[in-house]
Protein backbone atom coordinates (compact mmCIF):
# COMPACT_ATOMS: atom_id res chain seq x y z
CA UNK A 1 0.00 0.00 0.00
CA UNK A 2 1.49 3.46 -0.74
CA UNK A 3 0.42 6.81 0.64
CA UNK A 4 0.95 10.19 -0.56
CA UNK A 5 1.16 13.07 2.47
CA UNK A 6 -1.47 15.82 2.51
CA UNK A 7 -0.30 17.30 5.77
CA UNK A 8 2.96 18.29 7.37
CA UNK A 9 4.10 18.24 10.75
CA UNK A 10 2.10 15.22 12.74
CA UNK A 11 3.53 12.17 13.73
CA UNK A 12 3.30 9.15 11.25
CA UNK A 13 1.09 7.23 13.52
CA UNK A 14 -0.90 9.33 13.91
CA UNK A 15 -1.87 10.23 10.44
CA UNK A 16 -2.09 6.79 9.43
CA UNK A 17 -4.35 6.03 11.76
CA UNK A 18 -6.33 9.07 10.63
CA UNK A 19 -6.14 7.79 6.68
CA UNK A 20 -6.10 3.71 6.88
CA UNK A 21 -8.41 1.49 9.10
CA UNK A 22 -5.15 0.45 11.14
CA UNK A 23 -4.48 1.06 15.29
CA UNK A 24 -2.17 3.58 16.19
CA UNK A 25 -0.55 0.77 18.34
CA UNK A 26 -0.26 -1.89 14.97
CA UNK A 27 1.35 1.19 13.14
CA UNK A 28 3.63 1.30 15.78
CA UNK A 29 4.10 -2.35 15.75
CA UNK A 30 4.79 -2.36 12.05
CA UNK A 31 7.40 0.70 12.25
CA UNK A 32 9.52 -1.29 14.70
CA UNK A 33 9.52 -4.21 12.19
CA UNK A 34 10.60 -1.84 9.27
CA UNK A 35 7.37 -2.52 7.12
CA UNK A 36 6.68 1.19 6.98
CA UNK A 37 9.26 3.59 4.80
CA UNK A 38 8.78 6.78 3.93
CA UNK A 39 10.46 7.87 0.80
CA UNK A 40 11.88 4.32 0.77
CA UNK A 41 13.55 5.03 3.96
CA UNK A 42 12.95 3.50 7.59
CA UNK A 43 11.89 5.64 10.29
CA UNK A 44 10.67 5.72 13.94
CA UNK A 45 8.09 6.38 15.70
CA UNK A 46 7.71 9.73 16.34
CA UNK A 47 8.74 10.81 12.47
CA UNK A 48 6.57 13.51 11.53
CA UNK A 49 5.42 13.31 8.20
CA UNK A 50 5.68 16.07 5.46
CA UNK A 51 3.71 17.65 2.42
CA UNK A 52 4.24 15.40 -0.54
CA UNK A 53 5.90 11.87 1.55
CA UNK A 54 5.32 8.84 -0.09
CA UNK A 55 4.19 6.33 2.68
CA UNK A 56 5.03 2.36 1.88
CA UNK A 57 3.56 -0.06 3.84
CA UNK A 58 5.45 -2.85 2.98
CA UNK A 59 3.48 -6.21 4.41
CA UNK A 60 0.31 -5.88 7.00
CA UNK A 61 0.22 -8.62 9.87
CA UNK A 62 -0.97 -12.01 9.19
CA UNK A 63 -4.87 -11.74 8.97
CA UNK A 64 -6.54 -14.41 11.58
CA UNK A 65 -9.52 -14.24 9.34
CA UNK A 66 -8.30 -17.06 6.87
CA UNK A 67 -7.49 -19.49 9.75
CA UNK A 68 -11.04 -19.54 11.25
CA UNK A 69 -13.87 -21.23 9.38
CA UNK A 70 -17.42 -19.36 8.80
CA UNK A 71 -20.74 -21.05 10.63
CA UNK A 72 -23.89 -20.39 9.15
CA UNK A 73 -25.29 -19.31 12.65
CA UNK A 74 -27.87 -16.57 12.84
CA UNK A 75 -26.89 -13.84 15.01
CA UNK A 76 -29.18 -11.20 16.60
CA UNK A 77 -28.26 -7.54 15.77
CA UNK A 78 -29.40 -4.56 17.37
CA UNK A 79 -27.31 -1.84 15.77
CA UNK A 80 -24.96 -1.75 13.11
CA UNK A 81 -23.20 1.51 11.37
CA UNK A 82 -19.89 1.50 9.31
CA UNK A 83 -17.89 1.24 13.06
CA UNK A 84 -19.76 -1.27 15.11
CA UNK A 85 -21.70 -3.48 15.71
CA UNK A 86 -24.21 -4.07 19.00
CA UNK A 87 -25.21 -7.91 19.35
CA UNK A 88 -27.97 -9.58 21.26
CA UNK A 89 -25.95 -13.06 22.18
CA UNK A 90 -28.08 -16.10 22.96
CA UNK A 91 -27.33 -18.11 26.14
CA UNK A 92 -25.14 -21.34 25.80
CA UNK A 93 -22.81 -19.45 22.43
CA UNK A 94 -19.48 -19.52 22.79
CA UNK A 95 -17.69 -15.99 21.99
CA UNK A 96 -14.37 -16.57 20.27
CA UNK A 97 -12.38 -19.20 18.96
CA UNK A 98 -10.43 -21.22 21.79
CA UNK A 99 -8.25 -24.76 22.38
CA UNK A 100 -10.97 -27.45 21.77
CA UNK A 101 -13.74 -25.00 20.20
CA UNK A 102 -12.57 -23.06 17.02
CA UNK A 103 -16.04 -23.10 14.98
CA UNK A 104 -19.55 -22.58 15.99
CA UNK A 105 -18.59 -19.27 18.40
CA UNK A 106 -19.61 -15.49 17.71
CA UNK A 107 -16.88 -15.04 16.08
CA UNK A 108 -17.00 -17.82 13.39
CA UNK A 109 -21.39 -16.81 12.61
CA UNK A 110 -19.51 -12.81 12.21
CA UNK A 111 -16.34 -13.15 9.92
CA UNK A 112 -18.62 -14.52 6.84
CA UNK A 113 -21.10 -11.79 6.78
CA UNK A 114 -19.22 -8.86 8.72
CA UNK A 115 -15.76 -6.70 8.33
CA UNK A 116 -14.14 -7.04 11.71
CA UNK A 117 -11.56 -5.56 13.50
CA UNK A 118 -7.73 -7.18 13.56
CA UNK A 119 -7.31 -9.16 16.53
CA UNK A 120 -5.86 -12.38 16.38
CA UNK A 121 -8.56 -15.15 16.86
CA UNK A 122 -10.64 -12.61 18.48
CA UNK A 123 -11.50 -10.40 15.66
CA UNK A 124 -14.09 -7.43 16.48
CA UNK A 125 -14.83 -9.06 20.26
CA UNK A 126 -13.71 -6.37 22.18
CA UNK A 127 -15.26 -7.54 25.73
CA UNK A 128 -16.69 -11.18 26.15
CA UNK A 129 -19.31 -12.06 27.60
CA UNK A 130 -19.72 -15.81 29.13
CA UNK A 131 -20.71 -19.02 27.42
CA UNK A 132 -24.35 -18.92 28.97
CA UNK A 133 -24.62 -15.31 29.76
CA UNK A 134 -27.13 -13.69 27.08
CA UNK A 135 -27.38 -10.28 26.25
CA UNK A 136 -25.77 -6.82 24.43
CA UNK A 137 -22.39 -6.92 23.37
CA UNK A 138 -20.21 -4.86 21.72
CA UNK A 139 -18.41 -5.69 17.95
CA UNK A 140 -15.99 -3.03 16.38
CA UNK A 141 -15.71 -3.51 13.10
CA UNK A 142 -12.30 -1.87 11.96
CA UNK A 143 -9.08 -1.49 14.07
CA UNK A 144 -9.89 2.26 14.72
CA UNK A 145 -12.88 1.40 16.39
CA UNK A 146 -11.35 -1.61 17.98
CA UNK A 147 -8.78 0.92 20.13
CA UNK A 148 -11.16 3.31 20.97
CA UNK A 149 -13.95 0.97 22.11
CA UNK A 150 -11.18 -0.77 24.36
CA UNK A 151 -9.85 2.68 25.73
CA UNK A 152 -13.47 3.80 26.49
CA UNK A 153 -14.23 0.25 28.58
CA UNK A 154 -10.99 0.59 29.98
CA UNK A 155 -11.40 3.98 31.39
CA UNK A 156 -14.95 2.94 32.59
CA UNK A 157 -16.74 5.28 29.59
CA UNK A 158 -18.62 2.51 28.69
CA UNK A 159 -21.48 2.07 31.08
CA UNK A 160 -22.75 -2.19 30.84
CA UNK A 161 -26.10 -3.37 33.19
CA UNK A 162 -26.70 -6.77 33.71
CA UNK A 163 -30.20 -8.27 35.03
CA UNK A 164 -29.62 -11.42 37.57
CA UNK A 165 -31.98 -13.30 39.81
CA UNK A 166 -30.01 -14.60 42.65
CA UNK A 167 -30.63 -16.74 46.02
CA UNK A 168 -31.79 -14.74 48.90
CA UNK A 169 -32.95 -11.78 49.65
CA UNK A 170 -31.29 -8.05 51.27
CA UNK A 171 -31.66 -5.62 53.91
CA UNK A 172 -30.36 -3.08 51.50
CA UNK A 173 -31.81 -1.76 48.09
CA UNK A 174 -27.79 -0.97 46.58
CA UNK A 175 -24.63 -2.17 47.59
CA UNK A 176 -20.54 -2.23 46.25
CA UNK A 177 -18.44 -5.40 46.05
CA UNK A 178 -15.03 -4.42 45.68
CA UNK A 179 -13.17 -7.52 46.12
CA UNK A 180 -10.15 -8.81 43.59
CA UNK A 181 -10.75 -11.93 41.47
CA UNK A 182 -8.23 -14.57 40.11
CA UNK A 183 -8.02 -18.03 39.48
CA UNK A 184 -9.07 -20.72 41.97
CA UNK A 185 -5.71 -22.62 42.61
CA UNK A 186 -7.44 -26.02 43.44
CA UNK A 187 -10.26 -25.73 40.97
CA UNK A 188 -8.48 -23.89 37.66
CA UNK A 189 -11.71 -23.50 35.83
CA UNK A 190 -13.05 -21.53 38.20
CA UNK A 191 -12.61 -17.54 39.54
CA UNK A 192 -12.52 -16.79 43.21
CA UNK A 193 -11.87 -13.78 45.50
CA UNK A 194 -8.71 -13.81 46.43
CA UNK A 195 -5.31 -11.47 46.95
CA UNK A 196 -2.90 -14.65 45.35
CA UNK A 197 -2.62 -13.42 41.47
CA UNK A 198 -5.51 -11.43 41.28
CA UNK A 199 -6.70 -8.04 39.67
CA UNK A 200 -9.17 -5.32 41.45
CA UNK A 201 -12.83 -5.94 40.89
CA UNK A 202 -15.60 -3.93 40.86
CA UNK A 203 -19.17 -4.82 41.09
CA UNK A 204 -22.13 -2.43 42.27
CA UNK A 205 -25.90 -4.02 42.32
CA UNK A 206 -29.70 -2.50 42.84
CA UNK A 207 -32.52 -4.84 44.11
CA UNK A 208 -35.69 -4.47 41.60
CA UNK A 209 -37.56 -6.96 42.89
CA UNK A 210 -37.45 -9.52 46.14
CA UNK A 211 -39.21 -12.61 46.32
CA UNK A 212 -40.03 -15.24 48.74
CA UNK A 213 -35.93 -16.56 48.70
CA UNK A 214 -34.52 -14.48 45.69
CA UNK A 215 -33.77 -10.91 44.54
CA UNK A 216 -34.03 -9.74 41.05
CA UNK A 217 -30.99 -7.18 40.51
CA UNK A 218 -29.12 -4.84 38.49
CA UNK A 219 -25.34 -5.24 37.98
CA UNK A 220 -23.19 -2.46 36.78
CA UNK A 221 -19.96 -3.46 36.42
CA UNK A 222 -16.61 -0.92 36.70
CA UNK A 223 -14.59 -3.85 36.10
CA UNK A 224 -14.39 -6.51 33.53
CA UNK A 225 -13.32 -9.84 34.89
CA UNK A 226 -14.21 -13.02 33.94
CA UNK A 227 -16.95 -14.47 35.94
CA UNK A 228 -16.99 -11.26 37.67
CA UNK A 229 -20.45 -10.97 38.44
CA UNK A 230 -21.10 -14.98 39.44
CA UNK A 231 -18.36 -14.62 41.62
CA UNK A 232 -18.93 -11.39 43.57
CA UNK A 233 -22.36 -12.78 43.99
CA UNK A 234 -21.01 -15.96 45.40
CA UNK A 235 -18.85 -14.44 47.98
CA UNK A 236 -21.29 -12.43 49.63
CA UNK A 237 -23.61 -15.69 49.61
CA UNK A 238 -26.37 -14.88 46.59
CA UNK A 239 -25.15 -17.12 44.29
CA UNK A 240 -26.74 -16.16 40.72
CA UNK A 241 -29.70 -18.75 40.47
CA UNK A 242 -29.14 -21.67 37.91
CA UNK A 243 -25.21 -20.91 37.71
CA UNK A 244 -23.49 -24.77 37.75
CA UNK A 245 -20.19 -23.17 38.35
CA UNK A 246 -20.85 -20.71 41.43
CA UNK A 247 -24.57 -22.00 42.54
CA UNK A 248 -27.35 -24.63 41.93
CA UNK A 249 -28.71 -25.97 38.73
CA UNK A 250 -32.03 -26.17 37.94
CA UNK A 251 -31.74 -26.25 34.39
CA UNK A 252 -29.10 -28.26 32.94
CA UNK A 253 -29.86 -27.26 29.15
CA UNK A 254 -29.56 -23.52 29.94
CA UNK A 255 -27.30 -22.07 32.39
CA UNK A 256 -27.00 -18.34 34.52
CA UNK A 257 -29.99 -16.19 34.83
CA UNK A 258 -27.55 -13.59 33.83
CA UNK A 259 -28.45 -11.30 31.17
CA UNK A 260 -26.39 -8.14 29.95
CA UNK A 261 -29.42 -6.02 29.15
CA UNK A 262 -28.41 -2.34 28.85
CA UNK A 263 -24.83 -1.01 27.33
CA UNK A 264 -24.64 2.97 27.17
CA UNK A 265 -21.89 4.70 25.52
CA UNK A 266 -20.63 7.11 23.36
CA UNK A 267 -19.98 6.14 19.33
CA UNK A 268 -15.89 6.25 19.37
CA UNK A 269 -16.04 8.28 15.66
CA UNK A 270 -19.37 10.78 16.12
CA UNK A 271 -19.49 10.49 20.28
CA UNK A 272 -23.02 10.74 20.13
CA UNK A 273 -24.81 9.26 23.14
CA UNK A 274 -25.87 5.26 21.86
CA UNK A 275 -28.13 3.45 24.54
CA UNK A 276 -29.73 0.17 24.13
CA UNK A 277 -31.71 -2.30 25.93
CA UNK A 278 -32.94 -5.81 25.67
CA UNK A 279 -34.98 -7.76 27.91
CA UNK A 280 -33.93 -11.72 29.04
CA UNK A 281 -35.38 -14.37 26.69
CA UNK A 282 -38.39 -16.60 27.12
CA UNK A 283 -36.06 -19.26 28.67
CA UNK A 284 -34.85 -16.63 31.08
CA UNK A 285 -38.40 -15.67 32.22
CA UNK A 286 -39.53 -19.00 32.37
CA UNK A 287 -37.03 -20.86 34.82
CA UNK A 288 -37.25 -17.58 36.88
CA UNK A 289 -41.11 -17.81 37.17
CA UNK A 290 -40.56 -21.73 37.50
CA UNK A 291 -37.77 -21.08 40.73
CA UNK A 292 -39.61 -18.50 42.70
CA UNK A 293 -42.62 -19.90 42.21
CA UNK A 294 -41.72 -23.06 43.83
Amino acid sequence: MEIEVLESDIRIDKYLASVTDLSRSKIQKLIENNKILVNNESISNNYKVNLNDKITILEMEQNPLEHLKPSDIPVNIVYEDDDLLVINKESGMVVHPAPGNYEDTLVNALIGKYNLSNNDFRPGIVHRLDKDTSGLMLVAKNDYTHELLSNMIKDKIVERYYLALVEGTFNHETGTIDAPIGRDTKYREKMTVTSINSKSAITHFKVLETFNNYSLIECKLETGRTHQIRVHMKYINHPVVNDPLYGKCFDKEYGQLLHSYKIKFPHPRTNKILEFEVKPDNKFMEILNYVVNN
